[in-house]
């Protein structure tokens, strides 16, 4: 299927692993040209390695507007434009108690799961609307609608992403600008190798058995009984950034293999 992507300019956040590399390597071969970043420029360079189309690589914190400006300003530079937006950056947070989690705990997760994501939107989307066309997918959560009571500073955070690029969808349409997000649960990336690993210390268990232990008490809603990979959500995301997905406003695409047990968004 032609995704009708070819010679567009995607700028992908978190790129130098996980959900954010895998779906930069499937719209390379989609022949869109790319602008790449993530906090570590040596880790960005390293995971770069291979991608098609000589990509545009830029160190940038997120929870920065002016480094955010820079980004963007350096990719219109190179390119002429950024036509389409994938944020996956992210933490975990701390986790704990709701009450016991101290007011820098929340304002870490917010300022980087939820205001990263206005600050680009900010950046990127006034453009894109004076040229009738543009894509905004931000990585959403299980947690946004099934919230784990440990895990408050990041469901909290995740919710009001949802909400904001709800919220930004209402108008953007009318411009050509699509704004969606996609919601993961439990992929394989090096978010939940940390999750596994603490877990497989904690109880005595190898990595393997935390895994499965995980899954069977925790997230009984993926009957498939393994994490979900990379490449699964990345294939979502190219949909809802191509030609293919013209209709497709406002939604929150669960690739979460059953783990939200509701009917609901």
């Amino acid at each position: 299927m032609d995704l009708g992507l070819k010679n567009r300019v995607a700028l992908i956040s978190g790129a130098a692993g996980g959900i954010g590399l895998a779906t930069a390597r499937l719209l390379a071969e989609e022949g869109v040209r790319l602008v790449l970043t993530d906090l570590d420029q040596n880790a960005l360079n390293g995971a770069a390695k291979g991608l098609a189309g000589e990509p545009l690589l830029i160190a940038a914190d997120m929870t920065q507007q002016a480094e955010v400006d820079q980004l963007v300003q350096q990719a219109e530079t190179r390119f002429g434009q950024v036509d389409i937006v994938i944020h996956t950056a992210g933490v975990t947070g701390a986790k704990g108690d709701p009450l016991a989690l101290a007011d820098e705990d929340y304002e870490q997760a917010w300022s980087t799961d939820f205001f990263s994501a206005v600050r680009i939107a900010r950046a990127t989307v006034p453009a894109m609307r004076k040229r009738g066309w543009g894509r905004l997918v931000c990585i959403t959560s299980e947690n946004a609608v099934q919230p784990y009571w440990e895990e408050a500073v990041y469901n909290v955070a995740k919710a009001a992403l949802g909400a904001f690029i709800k919220n930004l969808s209402y108008k953007e349409a009318a411009y050509g600008v699509l704004c969606n997000t996609v919601a993961p649960a439990f992929i394989e990336t090096g978010m939940t190798d940390g999750m596994m690993k603490k877990r497989a210390e904690e109880e005595g268990v190898s990595f393997e058995d935390a895994v499965k232990s995980f899954l069977k008490e925790e997230r009984p809603g993926i009957v498939q009984q393994r994490r979900g990979q990379p490449e699964e959500v990345a294939a979502a995301i190219a949909l809802l950034v191509s030609e293919r997905a013209s209709f497709i406003n406002g939604s929150n695409l669960r690739v979460d293999g059953g783990s939200v047990q509701a009917v609901q968004n």
